[in-house]
């Protein structure tokens, strides 16, 4: 019995000391997507992949790779490298055979690294970022399940976002930092949440608060300040490409400030992204959309519209659809979808056809680069908005909705109507500037493929100079039959018209024809057009009161209006078709294709349109896997300073790697699937993390083991964006107008930097408080931006910019020390010192620092201002013009003048030098280390 008993139990050890090694005898399969897809993007991609197929041979997908090259040979069969011919060309010392071609060859690692990969089956992976969102099991067992004798850490995390942090924090052998002071830990919660520094009475409150849940309640603070919206606008409005210019040569003004003040509410109010993105995507076309959802549409009017003479117009039509196209992926998807225009994705599986089939979604707005910025949404008086509901109701109730729906559209956007750019086969007209139709004595033109059935009316908006003008519109030839003849009469500036005629059936070509006598030159014009609508006559004239509807309707057409541009959708019968260009080149079309969207993402939602609301669908469906990523990756950039993957505008497989993908996956699954798409919720979740709550100085091991801060053993320490200092400053100084919404604000700016040639456009500066306006509310003209943010990185507004380069200039230190926000700022601060501070030279510059930086003030930092004062203070001393010039902007001697002249009205009183010698250190506190860098 002891015998079998021995030999049971040495069994029992064996078996448990296999099961034991079971996992550290696993032999790891070789990872795509970390160890092969590199070495095809670094050597084999430029010629095997999307742009070009050498030989036959494209590794982007699996079954291309697989597939029969041009020799009849498998460059890859799955399982025998030996077999394989792409191993033989890799491995080959024949110079002419040996691949790369021409480059160096590949080293024995990442040869044998290919072989393994081939021997287990040549197994394709999709990248992360095309991988569905899954959450993540979180880590917070913080030890191995077989060392049962250790003891956890203390409880650091608060969130369970920061279990995923200290998991990689221990991999590393690190751990995080302590909490930052919690007066520190306000400024920095209210830099990030609402751009500006902490106001002193929320700060007081918060700073007294003992509860345990005093930071929660300032957090939930900061999220309902309206200040909120105006500081998460501004990131967005980089990747809106949002401006009030068109851009161009030009660069002449455009009227869409309150698509930036809807983007300010939609924060303020935590618009669910995914309704967010719907309506700048398709707010046209939402079921009886609102004003506010046409103006969101606003986000794919920003583009660039070039007012040059001389253009082609459909050219920059389609560049504006291309932006279109390529900022829906940036912005949205975090993916370089714009190379794709020309030729395949180099490295992630789109092709040129995926990239049209997307286009066509855009390629039926009604926008065709015009100068007016045409289709626009008409802003009406309270009074006319009244009587366009009155209108509606009425004909919503006695004709039909539908018609009802087609004339309120009608009314509000003049849409849908043709533009006279789109005539062509001109006979002494022209295209005036390329933008209007411009006719002349004996002038011909063509308007091609007209649908006219069920039309009998023509309402028409132009402006004619000179009577005794006839314009005639015949059917399908210069001399075909005659649909309308009219006299023009003269009008004053453009005027809106109609024209009856008799209704005929089909698409026509419509040739124009203009004769005028009275023009004395052959070069004169008599006659240009704007747009052009083709349709029936106003329904229900039977009816009582369809006589007084109509003259409401006449009203409104004709009244006039402020305008924002925005989406409206061709109807069926100006839809343009889409081709696939060549090349990329817009003149050379080759196949037709339809709306789609690229088959390695999930399908399109069943029953969804083929039109932008559609694809809108599509972007926001719960199993989307790029859109809540990205936006996750960008709320932690703007909070950190940099992306859980640095590269915010490529989450493909030429982007950075994530430093912790599992937190990416859970945050972006939570945003979806816990917090319903709340951008606030989100920002919550990090905010009252521990990992956002830790100290920002970083130790010498930290500075050499991760100085980037990639593995958040500490807290975020970065350099304010061009808003965040200017705002600041305005705020710390008393000066910062709280004034929401409206048109551009244009603070000082010395005159000469505007240059527009064309329209004699200047810079006019703001009077009052708006020139003390936030800085999401300034002017931004595309060719000449503010220059103080520019040179703090402010982003182009050209195209869609994903993320701002952080630089370091001297540019930046003289903008600070010398630009007239930072010096006024710095005075109005030393002022309120002056006025409000009483005791020594020393308390003034404590409190001054104090109130600027958010701190109390070190006794080295006091040592070396009061310095800097009593310096100061001697050398006005011995010159009293230039404390004059500081204090007043005059010196002494011409003020002298100007008493004796009976010309100041300044009251006589000895030069205060205290008071430049304070605005100096003031000046000086500004340009702080710790007031230009977030803590």
């Amino acid at each position: 019995m002891k015998q079998t008993w021995k030999k049971r139990r040495r069994l029992f050890i064996i078996l448990l000391l296999t099961a034991a090694a079971i996992p550290f005898l696993h032999i790891e399969r070789v990872d795509y997507n970390a160890e092969i897809k590199p070495i095809l993007n670094k050597h084999c991609v430029s010629c095997h992949g999307g742009v070009k197929q050498q030989g036959g041979l494209s590794l982007i997908t699996r079954e291309e790779a697989l597939a029969q090259t041009e020799s009849g040979k498998a460059a890859i069969v799955p399982g025998m490298p030996e077999k394989s011919e792409l191993m033989r060309r890799i491995k080959s010392h024949d110079p002419e055979i040996r691949m790369p071609y021409q480059k160096a060859p590949l080293s024995a690692a990442e040869i044998s690294l290919l072989s393994r990969w081939i021997k287990e089956g040549a197994k394709w992976d999709v990248h992360w970022s095309y991988r569905p969102v899954t959450a993540p099991e979180v880590p917070r067992s913080q030890k191995p399940w077989w060392a049962f004798w250790q003891q956890e850490d203390p409880a650091w995390a608060k969130q369970d976002l920061d279990w995923f942090i200290l998991d990689r924090l221990k991999k590393e052998q690190l751990q995080p930092s302590p909490e930052a002071d919690k007066r520190q830990l306000g400024q920095r919660l209210s830099m990030d949440l609402i751009g500006l520094p902490l106001p002193r009475h929320l700060e007081q409150h918060y700073l007294t608060d003992t509860s345990a849940r005093a930071y929660e309640h300032l957090v939930d603070t900061l999220l309902a300040s309206p200040r909120f919206g105006e500081r998460w606008a501004a990131p967005w409005l980089d990747l809106a490409r949002y401006a009030d210019t068109k851009g161009y040569e030009r660069d002449s003004r455009r009227f869409i400030w309150r698509y930036r003040d809807w983007v300010i509410r939609a924060f303020n109010q935590d618009m669910p992204y995914d309704q967010f993105l719907t309506e700048q995507l398709a707010g046209d076309l939402l079921p009886h959309p609102t004003d506010d959802q046409y103006i969101a549409s606003a986000f794919h009017r920003n583009t660039m519209t070039n007012d040059e003479g001389g253009t082609e117009n459909e050219e920059f039509r389609v560049a504006a659809v291309l932006d279109r196209v390529n900022t829906t992926w940036t912005a949205i998807m975090g993916t370089t979808f714009n190379c794709v225009q020309c030729h395949g994705h180099p490295y992630d599986p789109f092709s040129q056809e995926e990239y049209y089939q997307f286009y066509a979604f855009f390629n039926n707005s009604r926008d065709e680069d015009t100068w007016e910025d045409y289709p626009a949404l008409r802003h009406f008086s309270a009074a006319d908005s009244l009587k366009l509901l009155k209108l509606h109701g009425w004909t919503a109730q006695h004709i039909s909705p539908q018609k009802a729906a087609d004339i309120q559209l009608f009314l509000k956007t003049w849409q849908p109507a043709y533009y006279s750019v789109a005539t062509d086969s001109f006979r002494n007209c022209e295209l005036y500037d390329t933008k209007w139709l411009t006719m002349r004595n004996h002038a011909r033109a063509r308007l091609k493929q007209v649908q006219l059935s069920g039309k009998n009316q023509l309402i028409w908006r132009y402006s004619a100079g000179v009577e005794k003008g006839v314009w005639t519109v015949r059917i399908d030839q210069p001399d075909g039959p005659v649909l309308f003849s009219t006299n023009v009469k003269k009008t004053e500036g453009r005027e809106i018209h109609q024209i009856d005629f008799q209704a005929i059936e089909g698409v026509h070509d419509l040739w124009f024809s203009y004769e005028n006598s009275s023009l004395a030159k052959p070069e004169d014009s008599g006659l240009m057009f704007d747009w052009l609508r083709f349709t029936e006559s106003f329904p229900g004239q039977e009816l009582a009161d369809g006589p007084a509807m109509q003259d409401t309707f006449w009203h409104m057409l004709r009244a006039g209006s402020e305008f924002t541009p925005i989406m409206v959708e061709a109807p069926a019968e100006m839809s343009r078709k889409t081709h696939v260009f060549d090349r990329g080149n817009w003149l050379t079309p080759g196949p037709e294709v339809s709306p789609g969207t690229p088959k390695s993402l999930p399908p399109m939602p069943q029953d969804a349109p083929a039109n932008r609301l559609g694809l809108a669908q599509w972007i926001t469906q719960p199993d989307h896997p790029l859109t809540a990523r990205t936006l996750v990756n960008r709320l932690w950039e703007q909070l950190f300073g940099l992306g859980l993957v640095e590269t915010l505008e490529d989450l493909g497989s030429q982007g950075s790697a994530p430093t912790h993908p599992e937190l990416l996956d859970h945050l972006s699954w939570r945003l979806v699937h816990e917090h319903h798409w709340s951008v606030k919720k989100m920002l919550r979740e990090i905010v009252t993390s521990a990992t956002y709550r830790q100290d920002s100085r970083i130790t010498p091991e930290l500075q050499e083991r991760d100085p980037r801060n990639e593995l958040l053993a500490r807290g975020p320490r970065i350099r304010l964006n061009a808003e965040q200092l200017r705002d600041k400053a305005l705020a710390v100084s008393g000066k910062l107008s709280y004034k929401m919404y409206g048109p551009g604000a244009m603070p000082y700016q010395p005159a000469g930097i505007w240059n527009s040639p064309w329209n004699g456009d200047d810079w006019k500066q703001s009077s009052g408080e708006n020139q003390y306006r936030r800085s999401v509310y300034t002017f931004v003209k595309r060719s000449s931006p503010y220059p103080s943010a520019v040179t703090f990185d402010l982003a182009p507004r050209e195209v869609c910019a994903s993320r701002r380069i952080r630089t370091n200039t001297p540019l930046q230190a003289l903008v600070t020390l010398n630009d007239s926000v930072f010096v006024e700022a710095a005075w109005f601060l030393a002022d309120t010192i002056q006025r409000s501070v009483s005791g020594t030279a020393r308390d003034r510059i404590s409190a001054a620092y104090e109130w600027a930086i958010g701190e109390n003030i070190s006794a080295a930092a006091l040592e070396s201002l009061e310095t800097l004062y009593k310096k100061a203070e001697q050398y006005y001393t011995e010159r009293p013009e230039e404390a004059a010039v500081f204090l007043y902007g005059k010196p002494a001697v011409e003020m002298a003048e100007q008493k004796n002249k009976g010309k100041n009205s300044r009251p006589e009183q000895p030069l205060d030098l205290a008071l430049p010698a304070l605005r100096l250190v003031t000046n000086a506190i500004l340009n702080l280390d710790a007031f230009l860098v977030k803590t």
